[in-house]
């Protein structure tokens, strides 16, 4: 029952993050489809950091200096969707679709590049190694309770999601440019600055998140794997949260407690004991995410001006 709890904290945090981001980018009229690529860009930002920083530079820099890495690559890179979607009104749904392409892609060939350079020809795997600074974001409570620390991350990010959304002027114009863009530039919102704006806290919240999911249960990652469909399981958690923090916050736990199981379910004996074959567990998240949109798309409500690009002329 621990470990269940620790995994499902850890990759509902993983959830929260990316969904977070998605969530303030649609706020602003702008569909982030790319999630995916943020998360696999911000995790080889925050990985590098984990690889070539010395444990000698002591853990709280280490730690600091990875979460700066994963968000600005996570930021850099969301750059590529806003120039697209806001300045050359290009697709969005297609943009984000080539960023994730992209994004998997250009992570494994940098790392086999670097892998390839530093072996002198002899390594041109796809995987970073990290294991001597995973353990510098783990707090072990008791015998079997590993609190990490981009938890604790993750709930801040919340807290302070809603506060700027709901209770200040910048959420208030966020949220006007998503739903008449028209109107808010009517009384001298700038609605291009708005959108930038939330698309880049959603690369910033996207690589923050990819840095969470590959040191949440492995010491190094393939970059060839991704993120395992991670981004767009977050797409569905904002859509089950109806783009509302709280309630992405509780969609997030569902989702981590359906992927956790998948880790965990031969610890439990009724769950190991059914002739179900572990690969079902660990579709489950995907399965219950298809059940869920299923259920729910004819009842959600998403910011009225979200993808369609702006005109300021057309106003």
């Amino acid at each position: 029952m621990v470990l269940l709890l620790q995994y499902t904290l850890i990759f509902a945090s993983v959830l929260l993050l990316v969904a977070l981001g998605g969530c303030f980018a649609e706020r602003s009229g702008v569909i982030n489809i790319g999630l995916e690529g943020i998360m696999c860009i911000g995790a080889l930002g925050g990985a590098l950091v984990m690889k070539f920083m010395p444990v000698t530079m002591g853990a709280p820099v280490i730690v600091i200096c990875t979460i700066l890495a994963a968000a600005l690559f996570g930021l850099v890179f969301s750059l590529t969707l806003a120039v697209a979607a806001i300045n050359f009104k290009a697709d969005q749904t297609i943009t984000g679709t080539a960023m994730n392409m992209l994004a998997t892609a250009g992570a494994t060939v940098a790392v086999k590049a670097m892998n390839t350079a530093a072996s002198g020809g002899n390594d041109v795997s796809s995987d970073i190694a990290y294991t001597h600074t995973k353990d510098l974001f783990i707090v072990r409570i008791g015998d079997t309770f590993e609190f990490n620390w981009f938890m604790l991350i993750a709930a801040v990010c919340l807290i302070v999601s809603f506060v700027v959304l709901y209770k200040t002027r910048f959420g208030l114009r966020l949220r006007a440019c998503g739903e008449h863009p028209q109107a808010a530039d009517s009384v001298g919102i700038n609605v291009y600055k708005m959108r930038y704006a939330g698309v880049i806290i959603s690369g910033i919240l996207g690589g923050l998140g990819g840095i969470v999911y590959i040191t949440s249960g492995v010491s190094e990652w393939k970059f060839e794997n991704g993120v395992a469909g991670f981004g767009f399981l977050a797409l569905a958690v904002m859509i089950f949260g109806q783009w509302k923090p709280v309630n992405i916050a509780l969609a997030a736990l569902l989702f981590g407690l359906m992927r956790a199981l998948s880790n965990v379910y031969v610890a439990f004996d009724f769950l190991a004991g059914l002739p179900i074959p572990g690969t079902v567990y660990n579709m489950l998240p995907y399965i219950i995410s298809l059940v869920v949109l299923i259920f729910t798309s004819k009842k959600s409500r998403a910011p009225k001006a979200e993808g369609i690009p702006y005109d300021k002329g057309s106003r």
